[in-house]
């Protein structure tokens, strides 16, 4: 069988072709293809806003896992989600037809959601507001379609994964463990956000596990803790984990707002960038992800680390030097 990686350079496909290969068969190859390097070498430069041509030994004996995606958000112009995750899909699964693939696993996210403090399961009506969920739910659409032409026999597994952590992310737990090691984390407006999380080995191996046992049809699983965690429960147990203190600061929403705000607009009035000082970054921050993973903890493919587990196992793997 060929395990065929679409954003194999990024955080999760770097992961989930070093899994892959840890757990496939001798007669199983991993390829892997991505526009550039963004985590790790060993993969094939392949832009899937153009249409994929690859010549693949048995092709149809293959499992496609299409992770190309751009996703930081807010981050790009809003053609660049529509370009790269709408046209992506629709390339992706014209490659799946052309070389009767019948199994694809797709990496949506939770931002089909909608931003809202709402609870939200797999049956939730989606209600994206911004150009990234709106793409996102569109891929999945696209998916759907192909999937809906052959009803018998392909199989889609469709995953919305919360925050994801893990070695190599350089995002969002990354920036907190640094805020927390130097003491600069404080609560923004809230204790109480709730935020969808899940760990990158979980992830990984549901991906993988998920594309092996499901029967023909298609499935949505929401990926992240259940019930899904505050940030307070996060920063405690990362804390803990990594023998740094706990913040206790809560800083008042207005005054963060207006803070950032004052930075961010006044830098752009100098012509000057500030990495990562967005309002609507900041505003995300104060935004739960209530985002129910009671559908995953019931099926086969459940989480196999807790929180706590999985911030220790991280620490772990960086030697117990910090979490990067």
């Amino acid at each position: 069988m060929n395990h065929l990686i679409f954003g194999g350079s990024g955080f999760i496909g770097t992961h989930l072709k070093s899994y892959i290969k840890e757990t496939l068969h001798s007669s199983d190859e991993v390829f892997s293809f991505d526009l550039r390097k963004k985590v790790s070498d060993g993969f094939e430069i392949l832009d899937v806003r153009q249409s994929i041509n690859l010549s693949i030994v048995n092709a149809k004996d293959s499992v496609i896992y299409n992770l190309a995606a751009v996703h930081t958000t807010p981050g790009h112009p809003d053609h660049e989600y529509f370009e790269a995750n709408i046209f992506g899909a629709q390339n992706v699964c014209d490659f799946a037809r052309k070389n009767n693939i019948q199994t694809i696993v797709f990496t949506s996210s939770i931002a089909p959601y909608g931003a809202s403090e709402d609870f939200k399961n797999e049956e939730t009506l989606p209600m994206p507001n911004t150009p990234y969920g709106i793409s996102k739910l569109t891929a999945e659409y696209i998916h759907k379609l192909w999937q809906a032409e052959d009803p018998a026999n392909r199989k889609l597994v469709i995953v919305r994964p919360g925050v994801v952590f893990g070695k190599q992310e350089g995002g969002n737990f990354t920036r907190l463990y640094n805020s927390l090691k130097k003491g600069f984390f404080f609560y923004p407006g809230r204790k109480d956000t709730i935020k969808a999380s899940v760990y990158v080995k979980d992830v990984v191996r549901i991906l993988y596990e998920a594309g092996q046992m499901e029967k023909p049809g298609h499935v949505t699983y929401n990926l992240t803790y259940f019930p899904a965690p505050t940030i307070e429960e996060i920063c405690i147990t990362m804390a803990d984990a990594t023998h740094t203190k706990a913040p206790k600061i809560l800083v008042p929403a207005w005054a963060l707002k207006s803070a950032a705000g004052g930075v961010y607009f006044g830098a752009r009035t100098l012509g000057k960038k500030i990495s990562g000082i967005h309002p609507d970054r900041v505003k995300k921050l104060m935004i739960s992800t209530n985002i129910s993973g009671e559908k995953l903890s019931l099926s086969p493919y459940k989480l196999q680390f807790t929180l706590k587990e999985a911030l220790k196992d991280w620490y772990k793997d960086c030697e117990k030097t910090g979490l990067y």
